[in-house]
């Protein structure tokens, strides 16, 4: 096998995944898979279980989290609730140490709605971190969709002066939404253009693609809904599962390299 999910929610993102760490890692290894990663929404709150769950059942952790990174400082209170997503992966106990230190400090000084950092905290704890850029609620993605391509190469670029050439790359994700295949053509442009590396990821919310009734229900709760709501938060279609490495290929047969990264830096976690 050469494909890694890393890009994936537990039930440590409350109210916003059903995918229970115990099931998630038993169905890795199912599917044949060595390693996969917790990229919880702002916290880290399930990693030790994560980790022990992984050493039990043979599986590699790559520990990460999907922090929220505030459009300018940290520090500012706007009205507005903006916040942009972005996924941090520990390479070694420096990134562990490092990643602790950025999510404590969301919390610590930058909670405005949510556990934000931002550039200055990244800069200052970049080391041993590999950075994706996260889904259709990441930086450069969201100023894609918005036709402000300039604008997402700049924001790519800024990401890997921070990072280090090698340990920035441009997410691909496909769960049938329009939006998907819009940043699919601005992504494959961007790696055109600036020679950085792609990886596939599938925003992971829940273990298997039946579960997707039982995760809607779960949104429902979060929002105080009913499911016959019409205007409340959803996630379209039933394609935020936990996919196999074929499923995949199958979806970026486009970009094999893609898949093949996926590997390369679990095995470097």
């Amino acid at each position: 096998m050469s494909f890694a999910h890393l890009h994936s929610h537990t039930e440590y993102s409350l109210k916003d995944a059903t995918n229970k760490i115990k099931e998630y890692v038993a169905r890795v290894k199912e599917l044949g898979m060595t390693s996969c990663a917790i990229t919880d929404h702002g916290v880290m709150y399930g990693c030790i279980d994560f980790y022990k769950e992984c050493m039990k059942q043979g599986i590699n952790p790559v520990i990460g989290c999907e922090v929220y990174v505030a459009p300018d400082s940290r520090l500012d209170r706007n009205k507005e609730e903006k916040y942009y997503h972005l996924i941090l992966l520990a390479e070694n106990n420096t990134g562990y140490q490092n990643l602790v230190k950025i999510v404590s400090q969301g919390f610590i000084d930058g909670f405005y709605y949510r556990p934000r950092v931002d550039l200055e905290i990244l800069e200052k704890y970049h080391e041993g971190l590999i950075c994706l850029s996260a889904c259709l609620a990441g930086e450069v993605a969201r100023n894609i969709i918005s036709m402000q391509y300039e604008r997402a190469k700049e924001t790519a670029l800024r990401y890997q002066e921070i990072f280090g050439e090698g340990n920035y790359f441009l997410e691909l994700q496909d769960h049938g939404i329009h939006d998907d295949k819009t940043l699919i053509q601005g992504v494959l442009r961007l790696h055109d253009e600036t020679g950085i590396p792609m990886i596939a990821t599938n925003d992971c919310h829940y273990t298997r693609q039946e579960d997707a009734a039982s995760h809607d229900i779960l949104l429902c709760m979060q929002g105080n809904h009913l499911i016959t709501d019409i205007d409340r938060r959803r996630y379209p279609g039933d394609q935020f599962y936990v996919k196999s490495e074929e499923e995949m290929r199958e979806l970026f047969r486009f970009a094999p390299e893609a898949i093949e990264n996926t590997q390369k830096i679990a095995d470097r976690c």
